[in-house]
């Protein structure tokens, strides 16, 4: 596997994290519009903290699911690889044994 395909899933990790947070951060902006005055929800409803908060969420779930999927499918080959090659390796197995097993005529 190339070296930098090992940088990729703690880079995903970290955007995830960051998008958690700013995801957070909207959802916190998003809570202060029914705390505030009149005039300063005037100024904050045109930025949209709920709507935003929401597309970043379902972002966030997309992104995650994508990790998972990743994770499962790589998980799976991986054991069908171990799988194939315990397998294989049954005969190679028997055949140690059997050479072991087999009186052999070095020093004669």
């Amino acid at each position: 596997m190339p070296f930098a395909l090992n940088f990729i899933h703690p880079l995903l990790m970290w955007v995830l994290l960051g998008l958690m947070l700013y995801s957070g951060y909207l959802g916190y902006k998003a809570s202060l519009i029914r705390k505030v005055s009149a005039e300063e929800r005037k100024a904050m409803v045109p930025l949209h903290y709920g709507q935003r908060h929401a597309q970043f969420g379902a972002v966030i779930l997309g992104l995650t699911l994508l990790a998972r999927g990743l994770h499962v499918s790589i998980n799976g080959g991986v054991l069908l690889l171990f799988g194939w090659q315990a397998f294989t390796g049954i005969a190679i197995v028997q055949k140690l044994l059997s050479s072991a097993a087999s009186p052999t005529s070095l020093g004669t």
